[in-house]
């Protein structure tokens, strides 16, 4: 592993995805046990997408931490899907960590074109989100913000966007769907500034098809061209990298 500061981001480097994702998960639990000790409840919100499983995976066998008191989020969903199609972000996390372990309480985003998630807004801003645990997307998107019109100053918590066809393509990349016919073209997503205002964010990007990204985050300017540029904005936020998603990294 080797680590370095990048403007306000903590860098980590690993040698493959497995072990990025045992020390993102040893991580994650430290901190949640850490705030378990001084509050009454901690709140997170979690990405949902093939590069976060192994850290998932990692977490869910974490000893020590009082899910009792954890309520988790999700960052985005799709509109057009079944409530039961596999493909939505919601079941891929009951799959990968809610059903197994004991959380105070699940709130999932449910995508309503007539509400546009205003009561996912208002859950949201009932108390503080004290962690997120995201990626980065092949284009550089945070959650489903795509760029070029990506706002990072959206007064919104929760917004609908269409689908970049970058994106809509990464789905197909990841397994997630047969065809990018199959992939919809609209989403409901947590805003840039809704992820960025919380305590602390770990953000697990593995793999090749990440590291144009990865490099852009860390170099370009700040803007909506790659909105993980913003993640330089917050103060206490990990970039965990294996040695794919680190290739353009000086």
């Amino acid at each position: 592993m080797s680590t370095t500061g990048t403007g306000k981001l903590t860098v980590e480097v690993f040698p493959d995805r497995e072990e990025l994702g045992r020390k993102a998960g040893d991580d994650i639990a430290a901190e949640l046990r850490s705030r378990l000790a001084r509050q009454d409840g901690v709140r997170v919100i979690f990405a949902a997408a093939p590069s976060q499983q192994e850290t998932l995976e990692r977490l869910r066998v974490a000893e020590g931490i009082d899910w009792s008191r954890v309520t988790a989020f999700h960052m985005d969903e799709y509109l057009g899907l079944p409530p039961d199609a596999p493909q939505r972000f919601g079941q891929w996390l009951k799959d990968a960590l809610f059903d197994h372990v004991p959380l105070a309480k699940v709130l999932l985003l449910e995508p309503d074109a007539s509400d546009n998630g205003r009561q996912y807004a208002e859950e949201l801003a009932a108390a503080p989100i004290d962690l997120v645990v995201l990626g980065v997307g092949v284009n550089g998107h945070l959650a489903f913000n795509d760029p070029p019109d990506a706002d990072l100053e959206d007064p919104r918590s929760v917004r609908l966007v269409e689908l970049a066809a970058a994106s809509r393509q990464q789905q197909v990349d990841d397994g997630c769907f047969d065809r990018l016919e199959d992939v919809p073209t609209q989403a409901v997503t947590l805003t840039v500034p809704r992820l960025l205002d919380a305590g602390r964010l770990f953000c697990v990007v593995p793999g090749a098809a990440k590291a144009d990204a990865v490099r852009a985050a860390l170099s370009d300017p700040i803007g909506p061209a790659c909105p993980a540029t913003a993640l330089r904005r917050h103060g206490d936020c990990t970039l965990y990298l294996d040695k794919e998603s680190a290739a353009h990294v000086s």
